[in-house]
């Protein structure tokens, strides 16, 4: 029985011819299923093998196929008829039929293919930049019309925006004409008073010197000390602002700057009932500035958080890390800014005291941006207001000293 199995079974695969094995295409590298080209290429090709078809034809095909169909409805329908009476019926259905086509062709050329160019050439003329194109379909009572009237109004909106645009820009471009005199005619002056000035402060220490102790000048010694100070200051505003220095950045700890900043304040308001308090960051990693320039933005918006509390208040000065950042957060409990004002708080010579130059935070926006930072400001009428510099760690590498 076994010998009989055995040569059954190699009959049967001496009969079955022998099949070749079936290779599959390597997959491509980069892909998981190599189906997955051969589906894109279907989809560009199909793209690419896209016919563009004139509108008339699109509206008009559906006609004509409803008119075939129902003439040859009307074929079947006329069978029982004769052969001459057929003919003339066929003729007058066949004649109806392209006379319809051909009204249809002509009504949707003159309604809906004159307004269709028409746009077109007025959006080639916008594309080319002229904006004083209109439509003349605007005056239809349809929805061509209503077309015709959103595009005279948007072409209307783009025109007065391009006006307002150049106004500003002349605008802007008289105002920096006009601070670029303003800044070398303020850094002659800032010169020329400096100099003397520094003479009148040397004679005013000798003579505070050699007055008795009992003197009453001794106090208009020191008012006049004051007010030299002050107008010194006033100075490196304006030679800060008319010849800007760049700054020279160094990794260092910013506690530091700022609690230096705090201490020269605190000497400020000593005789005021105003506390400024300090919360450091002890943890904040070591962060690329320029201390005294940063020392500078920062003493500014602490008096000025001084000058803006009338009654005994609070100053917070407070360290930390936002969003990458390190983070300087001056804030008081003052009046407040109005909502009207605080828009132009960083414009040059703009201050709403009566003593100010408007110098001092348009000079700390522009030291704070030079960081590749920014200030960030919330101020409620009132409350008081917060201020918040915002110092990258790490500054770019054109800026970082070799």
């Amino acid at each position: 029985m076994l010998n009989i199995y055995h040569t059954a079974a190699e009959r049967v695969e001496t009969r079955l011819p022998a099949r070749a094995p079936v290779r599959l295409p390597p997959p491509v590298p980069g892909d998981s299923d190599p189906a997955t080209p051969i589906v894109s290429t279907q989809v560009e090709d199909f793209k690419l093998s896209s016919v563009r078809v004139n509108w008339q034809l699109k509206a008009i095909l559906p006609v004509g196929f409803v008119l075939l169909a129902g003439l040859l409805l009307f074929i079947l329908a006329t069978v029982s008829l004769r052969d001459p009476e057929r003919h003339a019926v066929l003729i007058v259905a066949g004649t109806g039929a392209v006379a319809i086509c051909s009204v249809l062709i002509v009504v949707l050329a003159n309604v809906i293919q004159r307004p269709m160019v028409e746009l077109q050439e007025k959006i080639a003329q916008v594309s080319q930049g002229n904006l004083n194109v209109a439509v003349s379909f605007a005056q239809r009572n349809d929805e061509i019309g209503d077309l015709g009237r959103n595009f005279n109004h948007m072409m209307q909106q783009l025109r007065e925006s391009r006006e307002e645009i150049e106004r500003l820009h002349r605008t802007q471009m008289s105002r920096a004409e006009h601070f670029a005199t303003l800044g070398e005619l303020a850094t002659g002056l800032a010169h020329e008073i400096r100099n003397p000035l520094a003479g009148i402060a040397g004679v005013i220490e000798i003579v505070g010197r050699d007055l008795p102790a009992t003197s009453p000048a001794r106090a208009v010694v020191k008012d006049v000390r004051l007010e030299i100070t002050r107008i010194s200051r006033t100075l490196t505003d304006l030679l800060e602002t008319a010849r800007p220095r760049r700054p020279e950045i160094r990794r260092s700890n910013l506690n530091t700057t700022v609690e230096h900043a705090v201490m020269l304040a605190r000497q400020q308001v000593l005789s005021r009932p105003i506390k400024i308090e300090l919360q450091k960051a002890a943890d904040l990693p070591e962060v690329e500035h320029d201390s005294d320039q940063v020392h500078h933005v920062l003493l500014n918006l602490l008096l000025n958080a001084v000058q803006s509390m009338e009654s005994p208040g609070t100053v917070r000065v407070e360290i930390s890390s936002r969003d990458g950042f390190a983070s300087v957060a001056v804030s008081d409990t003052g009046r407040g800014i109005s909502a009207q004002n605080l828009p132009n708080i960083f414009r040059p010579f703009y201050t709403t005291k009566g003593d100010g130059t408007g110098l001092g935070l348009s000079l700390a926006r522009r030291i704070v941006e030079d960081h590749h930072g920014r200030i960030e400001v919330n101020s409620v009428v009132g409350k008081g207001s917060k201020f918040e510099v915002l110092l990258p760690f790490n500054a770019p590498v054109a800026h970082v000293p070799v």
